[in-house]
């Protein structure tokens, strides 16, 4: 028999395990949002100032595609997973604040770049670092907060996605207007190395499973609620609670690749739940990165206009759906886990038609007045679909779960979504512009979009309305990849139920496990 003493309950501060209060978890959540805050700002800003980068480098859409695509996600998915390994062994916090540092000057190079070259190689800079922030940040999520109540908070997290995009486009087009391009890099790349020296001194490491065993001593006690059996926490002091230290992790090793691989993958239900998430980021990815260029291109606005609506648009509709996908799943979960695929799904197939509504308008205002309805119904996909990730999953499985849907999610999402719609772009530009009856191809008469200066009127013309009809087209055709990703969360549904519980059973033994090895 072992001779170690039993341990103390995670919320016993007086026996030295930590004691976490709502106060202090929700400010570590804050912290985490707005580190994913600037994950986004950096990544997406070359949306909004993709156009100024195009014409001034003269690139097609097919490259500003890549740029903002596979530079990006190469290193960025394949390192993925590997740091969400290193995520689930050792300290998670060092890793982000790290990972923060790295991509943010990255960002600020990019400033640098007079190639496109350049910019390709810093682009892969940048997605090298913000591989360090989701996986070991979900996987902290996870132990500070109960099952219950993962996908409301991994909703708020994501948060951090369009309030990125709106940030990011309100600054990137300002600044790219008022000053340069390459300005907007290093304006927005800079001020992220402070949130990692916030995250560094305040964010303390949890113990692996800590919200988990705080749900079971609720339970073995009778009380609904983890804070019901261990009283009011109001009076620990966020000071006191910051400096405790967390009890030590247990010294089981990670599960393997392939035993992850089979829980997340494995069954219809979380077959399709990944599918739709990832068929869902790649109309995103895609058409995101198009969104502003569109209308500069089909309306003649400036940069900073269309940034400001676009960021507009990207932090209160994408937010508001983001959360509410979140709560809304959480609140009817209760009453059947297929609500976890139905909400997503639903909202998919109704975005669809009223975002194609949007892009065929003649009036920019009306489109932008419509565009604050599907995002809503778009971005109720996120919460649900990480939820159900972290609740099917061991304790040190969940970072690795993670980084291994994201390795799957940005390769196909992020590095293709761009510059196949960037390609289809080009290809209905290239139609248009010889329905016109001019000679000579398109790409080469009208480099970066426009025409020459000096060139005859009719070539500038012509150039010009073959990018803006090419730009509606290949925008359209990849909006209804939406309902593709929607029938998948359908699909989802029917088993969805079945395939957690049977995978939240192999999880709890799994946990069991790993506490009998650790006490022995």
């Amino acid at each position: 028999m072992s001779s170690k003493p039993a341990a103390a309950p995670a919320t016993a501060p007086a026996t030295g395990a930590p004691s976490f209060t709502p106060a202090y978890r929700s400010a570590v959540l804050g912290l985490l949002v707005i580190a994913y805050t600037f994950n986004f700002i950096d990544r997406t800003i070359i949306n909004t100032i993709g156009q100024a980068i195009k014409e001034d480098l003269q690139l097609t859409d097919t490259q500003l595609g890549w740029l903002t695509g596979l530079a990006f996600a190469l290193l960025y998915t394949t390192l993925g997973i590997p740091i969400a390994r290193l995520a689930d062994r050792y300290n998670r916090v060092n890793i982000i604040s790290i990972a923060i540092v790295i991509w943010c000057g990255f960002t600020a190079l990019c400033g640098t770049a007079t190639t496109y070259l350049q910019l390709l190689l810093y682009r892969v800079g940048v997605g090298v670092g913000e591989a360090g922030l989701t996986p070991p940040a979900h996987s902290l999520i996870s132990d500070y907060y109960e099952p219950q109540k993962r996908a409301s908070a991994l909703s708020i997290y994501s948060f951090g996605i369009p309030l990125g995009a709106g940030f990011g486009a309100v600054a990137g087009g300002w600044i790219a207007q008022e000053v340069s391009w390459q300005a907007a890099f290093m304006i927005v790349g800079a001020p992220g190395i402070l949130i990692a020296i916030a995250i560094k001194l305040f964010v303390k490491e949890p113990p692996r499973g800590w919200a988990d065993r705080q749900l079971a001593d609720a339970k073995a006690q009778g009380a609904s609620s983890p804070q019901a059996a261990v009283g009011d926490e109001t009076p620990g002091a966020l000071g006191r609670e910051a400096s405790e230290a967390g009890a030590p992790n247990d010294a089981a090793k990670p599960a393997s690749m392939l035993a992850v691989a089979k829980r997340l993958f494995g069954s219809w239900g979380m077959f399709h739940m990944a599918a739709g998430i990832t068929v869902a980021s790649f109309a995103g990815y895609g058409t995101g990165a198009y969104a502003a260029p569109y209308f500069i291109r089909e309306f003649g606005l400036g940069l900073a206009l269309v940034g400001l609506a676009t960021g507009v648009i990207a932090m209160v509709s994408n937010g508001a759906g983001t959360l509410l996908g979140g709560f809304l799943t959480d609140w009817a979960s209760k009453r059947s886990a297929r609500w976890y695929a139905l909400v997503p799904g639903i909202g998919l197939i109704l975005a669809t038609p009223l975002y194609i509504l949007a892009y065929t308008r003649d009036d920019y205002q009306l489109a932008w007045a419509i565009l604050l309805i599907p995002g809503i119904l778009h971005y109720t996909y996120l919460g649900p679909t990480l939820g159900v990730v972290q609740n099917v999953m061991d304790i040190r499985m969940r970072a690795t779960a993670v980084a291994l849907l994201w390795f799957v999610l940005n390769l196909i999402a992020l590095g293709f979504g761009p510059p196949f719609c960037g390609w289809c772009i080009d290809q209905f530009a290239r139609a248009a512009f010889a329905a016109k009856g001019m000679a000579g191809e398109f790409i080469a008469s009208c480099p970066g979009g426009t025409a020459p200066k000096g060139s005859d009127p009719a070539l500038a013309e012509a150039c010009k309305s073959a990018m803006a009809e090419g730009t509606r087209a290949g925008l359209v055709s990849n909006l209804l990849i939406y309902a593709w990703a929607g029938a998948h969360y359908l699909l989802a549904a029917i088993t969805l139920p079945k395939d957690m519980a049977k995978a939240r059973a192999e999880a709890d033994a799994g946990d069991a496990a790993a506490a009998a090895r650790a006490a022995s």
